[in-house]
């Protein structure tokens, strides 16, 4: 078993609850000298210890580990890539930073971000050729995406909260959508209604029995791809029929969301942003999105339904009525202290390479430049939809990770109506790979049969791979008129 070194943490945490040393060593029942060397990473942190500090400040034992740190290097890597690269910073130099410095390497990270943002918006002015486009924001939806990546997927009081209305209003597999109508009609006086389909009828913000007198571009035209519809004056919530049970009870639940919930999601959405900010009210839709997924699903009867299964993602889409990417989705938030479930990443990507969504309670680093790895299972999955792809994968790092992946299909009508089509990834680490059905069969400890992978072209540090599309950054290349190679971008100094 590997040594834990988490002297950063420690100390921060101990500098949050406003203790002294001696004060924390007091009540971990060792000596303030020792303490202080542990907080210095003289010494590591020991199993009686951490279950003291685990049991002192309710945190679970994975906050001391070395996951956080990896995200952080991944992250630090992709930001400095131009300055590794370049051989300004060393890979020891940001291993150093992010483990022993993390706030230092998240005020960085931040700083990079705005950089890239800055970078983006000068680039995207010079296309327009001085149009008066200097001042083009960064894009809110990719805010929104930091947003729960910076909180691991887990919004705890949200969480919680949702749980607490689940077991009052009786949400229990089957009985959702009853239980979610009920709530709305009889606390809040909401009547549901199915939205008309028929062209040029009623759109879901006319009442029945009138007729929607609305000018053609105040709604008339766009409420035909409209999946629902609040009508906050006639009280009216309207559905979509295209909308399957399990559909319909996740927009019940953002609306039950919005409604007892709403000061809070105010509250967690101005954490990151000024709420008259274009991104506050889509960090509001995130978490109550974030409360509906929790309602629907509640923790302790989902976390319990997954262990039974061992994660086996289709037989919980049948067990609760919910289609895949929800499930999924559900399944990368299950990070509560003291009633964890396998950290996953998620990711849902389509044919292009574009990632929509992405979030990881891991290691696992998705790049936000340059696409992804092609050698990943998760573009396999288009060639055969509604089979799950199995892979154990390898990072340049040597950390490997199960993913899973199929491909999902949305349609929003009949014949000749356009449709979505998206890979859904799951992904964990190997250390927990053996809680997965998905695992049986395979050689989990042979690392030699991992499909070696990396974090997208551009910052990828795999040298050697035949696949990749551009050349590695700060890294002289071989060219030589008289020879060719089958990798791509020959490095000098390395077999052809």
């Amino acid at each position: 078993m590997s040594k834990t070194y988490a002297g950063a943490r420690l100390r921060r945490l101990r500098e949050e609850r406003g203790l002294s040393q001696a004060e924390l060593a007091r009540m971990l029942a060792i000596s303030p000298s020792y303490l202080n060397q542990m907080e210095h990473d003289s010494r590591p942190l020991t199993v009686p210890v951490l279950l003291r500090l685990t049991e002192a400040f309710g945190v679970d034992p994975g906050f001391f580990s070395e996951r956080d740190t990896a995200r952080v290097l991944a992250d630090l890597r992709e930001a400095l890539a131009d300055e590794v690269g370049a051989a300004r910073v060393s890979a020891a130099e940001l291993s150093e930073l992010a483990s022993r410095l993390p706030g230092v390497a998240n005020v960085l990270l931040d700083l990079g971000r705005r950089n890239q943002a800055l970078a983006g918006r000068l680039a995207e002015a010079a296309e327009l050729r001085g149009g008066g486009g200097t001042d083009l924001p960064r894009s809110p939806h990719e805010e929104i995406r930091e947003f729960f990546y910076r909180r691991q997927n887990y919004l705890h009081e949200a969480d919680l909260a949702a749980e607490e209305l689940a077991a009052e209003i009786g949400v229990r597999p089957g009985e959702v959508v009853r239980a979610l109508s009920a709530r709305l009609t009889e606390r809040h006086g909401i009547r549901l209604a199915t939205a008309s389909e028929r062209p040029g009828g009623p759109g879901p913000g006319a009442p029945r029995g009138r007729p929607d007198r609305r000018p053609e571009g105040e709604g008339r035209a766009a409420d035909t791809g409209r999946l629902h519809h609040y009508d906050r004056e006639a009280r009216v919530l309207y559905l979509s029929g295209r909308l399957r049970p399990g559909q319909q009870a996740f927009r019940m639940a953002t609306q039950l969301a919005l409604l007892e919930y709403g000061p809070e999601i105010d509250r967690l959405a101005s954490e990151d942003y000024d709420e008259g900010s274009a991104t506050w009210p889509l960090a509001r839709i995130g978490v109550a999105n974030y409360f509906a997924g929790a309602l629907i699903l509640p923790y302790r009867a989902f976390h319990t339904a997954a262990e039974e299964v061992r994660y086996d993602i289709e037989r919980l889409t049948d067990r609760f009525g919910l289609g895949y990417e929800t499930v999924c989705h559900r399944l990368s938030t299950l990070q509560r202290p003291r009633l964890r479930g396998v950290p996953f990443s998620f990711v849902r990507v389509d044919r292009a390479g574009n990632m929509s969504k992405r979030q990881s309670a891991t290691g696992f680093h998705f790049s936000r430049a340059g696409g992804t790895c092609p050698l990943w299972n998760v573009y396999e999955a288009f060639a055969a939809p509604g089979r799950i792809h199995v892979q154990i994968a390898a990072m340049p790092d040597g950390q490997r990770y199960l993913w899973t992946a199929r491909a999902v299909t949305r349609h929003r009508g009949g014949w000749g109506e356009p449709g979505k089509t998206f890979a859904i990834g799951l992904g964990c680490e190997i250390r927990h790979a053996g809680r997965l059905v998905y695992s049986d069969g395979l050689d989990l400890d042979n690392a030699s049969a991992a499909t070696p992978i990396g974090m997208g072209c551009r910052i990828c540090e795999r040298l050697d791979c035949p696949q990749r599309a551009v050349p590695p950054l700060g890294q002289p290349l071989a060219i030589d008129e008289n020879s060719s190679t089958f990798v791509p971008y020959p490095v000098k100094g390395t077999p052809a």
